[in-house]
């Protein structure tokens, strides 16, 4: 074979192996292992994007804060991320992004995952672990897009269980969120200001088990998102959905295939909310959506929220519009199984399997 053959065939190699790269697996992420006595917000900064951080089983005393896109995963209830020795926190500042992360991670949270409006963090996934006892929130998440929050208990906090703002196309599937002081799981626009809603592309509250909490599942000033196949037990109230004036409004949601019993524990009420006691589903200030295919059963209380599935009229003075509650099985609530209240227009009650309503004849 001639130099000149040898050289062609050379050629011909070298592209057909960059031609087959192109469609070449990608490589698999690197792998980091945290084991007690390790700190994992070392483990995270030390991390590429892409990585897969497994926890091991054990208990870790520490705050950790997520600002790019990888993996944290443990064992379950064996895993367990509990407040560390207090620290001096860094006071937040919203115009030093930088600085407020630093802040939220110290400010008695568990887990917070950071983006800026500029940079969201996309693709974070946390799973399989438990975050107890933090002053605050058990995970804490804003300006983030696709993250994931998969078999996570969050209990005992002193805020939110698993709240996030600012952010887009989040799953948060088959969590126990339990004995949180505030809501077991927490979506909104932002805590910071009022104003319109935001939408989530489709973010999925789905298949978790929420219960002690003084709210199940609270969805505030969103829009595009399903609250679906949740069970929501033992709480002061079951799911609210509230919105305010702000354009756009709120709702376009699904609220459907949820089993909610018994949300009876007494919450005192605060400067926004009367006491909450025995309620099943709330809608404030909401338009469009569809609650269908639940089973909302003795939900009882002397609240003005009490009972079963409610349209109840937003204290800001906006109005419920042309929400759709249908096919649910709406049975042994107080006062009432379902209720209608304020001046909204378009809402509609079709095929419930119900005893009692507010006004009559909804059943």
């Amino acid at each position: 074979m001639t130099n000149r053959q040898l050289k062609s065939l050379t050629c011909i190699a070298v592209v057909m192996a960059a031609g087959f790269g192109a469609f070449a697996p990608p490589a698999s992420a690197a792998g980091l292992r945290v084991q007690p006595g390790d700190s994992i917000q070392a483990a995270v900064d030390s991390a590429r994007p892409g990585d897969i951080i497994t926890v091991l089983p054990g208990t870790y005393h520490e705050n950790v804060l997520i600002t790019k896109r990888l993996t944290l995963r443990g064992y379950g209830d064996r895993t367990v991320i509990k407040p560390p020795a207090a620290t001096a926190v860094t006071p937040a500042n919203p115009a030093n992004p930088a600085r407020a992360a630093t802040a939220c991670s110290q400010a008695d949270t568990g887990i917070c995952v950071m983006g800026t409006a500029q940079e969201p963090v996309t693709g974070v996934d946390i799973r399989a672990l438990t975050v107890s006892g933090f002053k605050r929130n058990g995970i804490w998440a804003s300006y983030t897009d696709r993250m994931n929050v998969e078999r996570v208990t969050s209990e005992k906090n002193g805020t939110w269980g698993i709240a996030q703002e600012r952010s887009t196309r989040g799953t948060f599937r088959r969590n126990t969120a339990r004995d949180n002081a505030e809501s077991g799981i927490f979506i909104a626009n932002t805590v910071e200001r009022e104003g319109g809603a935001t939408d989530t592309l489709g973010a999925v509250i789905r298949g978790n088990t929420l219960t002690g909490n003084r709210i199940g599942v609270t969805v505030r000033r969103v829009r595009n998102l399903s609250v679906a196949g949740n069970t929501v037990t033992g709480n002061c109230g079951g799911v609210f959905v509230v919105g305010d004036e702000g354009e756009p409004g709120a709702g376009d949601l699904t609220i459907r295939g949820n089993r909610i019993h018994e949300n009876n524990k007494f919450c005192k009420g605060n400067s926004r909310l009367p006491d909450i006691q025995g309620v099943g589903i709330v809608l404030t200030g909401a338009e469009e959506t569809i609650i269908r295919s639940n089973s909302v059963r003795g939900n009882v209380g002397a609240s003005p929220l009490s009972g079963g599935i409610l349209l109840f009229k937003s204290f800001v003075g906006a109005t419920n519009t042309d929400n759709v509650i249908e096919d649910n099985v709406v049975r042994d609530n107080k006062p009432a199984d379902l209720a209608n209240q304020g001046t909204g227009s378009g809402n509609r009650f079709l095929g419930n399997r119900c005893d009692t309503s507010v006004p009559a004849g909804m059943c």
